[in-house]
C-alpha cells in the first residue's frame, strides 16, 4: 500500500475542500493518506516517510504561492523532491492560473516526478471540481 501526504494550506476553506476531496480519490485507490495542514506537518526531514507527496496552495496577490506559511515551507522541500512522485492542486480567483504553472514547472526544476501539470480550481470547487480532485487523488495514488 502507498503511503501519500497531502500537505496544503488555505485562506478561505477552497484548498482543504480540494485536499479533502483528493484523499478519498486516493483511499479509493488504496493508498494511505495522510493530511496536513501545512504549519503542522513539521519539518521537511518527515517527507522521506513517504511515497508520493501532494502538495496544495491557492494563488495568492499577484499568482504566487501563499508567503507566511506555505512558500517557505516548500522552498526548503525543494531540495528533497528529487525522483519523488508529487502532485499540485489549488484554486485561485482571479487570473488565469499562472500560478499552477510556475509551480509546476518550479517542482520539475527541483527533480521531482510531476504527475499532471496541476489542478486548479477557479474559487471553491464545485461538483465537477470535487470530482476532478477525486480523480486526481486516484491516479496518484495508481502511478505509485
Amino acid at each position: 500500500m502507498s503511503k501519500i501526504a497531502i500537505i496544503y494550506w488555505t485562506g478561505t476553506g477552497n484548498t482543504l475542500e480540494m485536499a479533502r476531496a483528493i484523499e478519498k480519490g486516493a483511499k479509493e485507490a488504496g493508498a494511505d493518506v495522510d493530511v496536513f495542514e501545512v504549519e503542522s506537518f513539521g519539518g521537511v526531514e518527515r517527507l522521506k516517510e513517504y511515497d508520493g507527496l501532494m502538495f496544495g496552495c491557492p494563488a495568492m496577490g499577484d499568482e504566487v504561492l501563499e508567503e507566511g506559511a506555505f512558500e517557505p515551507f516548500f522552498a526548503e522541500a525543494e531540495s528533497h523532491l528529487q525522483g519523488v512522485p508529487v502532485a499540485l492542486f489549488g484554486s485561485y480567483g482571479w487570473g488565469g492560473g499562472a500560478w499552477m504553472e510556475s509551480w509546476a514547472e518550479r517542482t520539475r526544476n527541483a527533480g521531482a516526478k510531476l504527475i499532471g501539470d496541476g489542478l486548479a480550481i477557479e474559487n471553491a470547487p464545485d461538483d465537477d471540481g470535487i470530482a476532478a480532485c477525486e480523480a486526481i487523488g486516484r491516479e496518484f495514488a495508481v502511478s505509485l
